[in-house]
């Protein structure tokens, strides 16, 4: 049984999702606690560092979750923001994240990271946020992602940009006014106008 001392370690990883042993000894808890709470089994280790509670529900995007932690400048982006926005048929292996350029690559251990640089307008236009296991996470929006795709399609392919385009727009998940902003900021605006005179035309 967890002795009563630790509850409000408990209520930390609750209300944070995720918790580092440094942001428990921040909030005034020491390592041992950790320790303890794991051989009850109350909490378990996802990272190196890094604790959430045993009882929170796994879900399919934990990994986004944990490198949203792990590098808390970083947006998700590309084939993973369009994954989570529920568009195409991609299911990347990595976790595809944004970082400004002449940031240095984080290194997660245990997390597979697809780290690509966006330096001014391209890194901040369309920036959401979205809750995941109780963590804050950055992320592109439909448009934005849509615009990185063809700026990126020689590394995603082609195909996967035009088929992001076709759904996103047939669904209505974003505004021609939103598209031409991430175009402009992605700087493909000529790349994308053909097709997006196909697809709403």
């Amino acid at each position: 049984m967890v002795r009563r001392k630790t509850y409000p370690l408990l209520n930390l990883a609750r209300k944070r999702g995720v918790f580092t042993v440094r942001e428990a000894g921040q909030a005034g808890y020491h390592s041992q606690q950790i320790t303890r709470l794991l051989a009850t089994g109350a909490i378990e280790r996802v990272a190196r560092g890094h604790y959430r509670l045993s009882e929170l529900p796994v879900t399919e995007h934990h990994a986004l979750a944990m490198a949203a932690r792990a590098v808390p400048r970083g947006v998700i982006c590309l084939l993973s923001a369009l994954a989570l926005h529920g568009i195409g048929t991609q299911v990347p292996a990595d976790v595809w994240i944004a970082i400004p350029r002449g940031s240095r690559a984080p290194t997660v251990r245990q997390l597979p990271l697809r780290v690509v640089r966006f330096s001014g307008a391209a890194f901040t236009e369309g920036i959401e946020q979205r809750r995941i296991e109780g963590q804050s996470v950055r992320i592109y929006s439909v448009a934005k992602t849509v615009a990185d795709l063809f700026k990126h399609r020689n590394r995603v392919g082609l195909e996967v940009a035009i088929e992001a385009l076709r759904e996103a727009w047939r669904e209505r998940r974003f505004t021609m006014d939103a598209l031409d902003r991430a175009a402009r900021a992605c700087r493909v605006e000529r790349v994308m106008r053909p097709y997006v005179e196909a697809v709403v035309s």
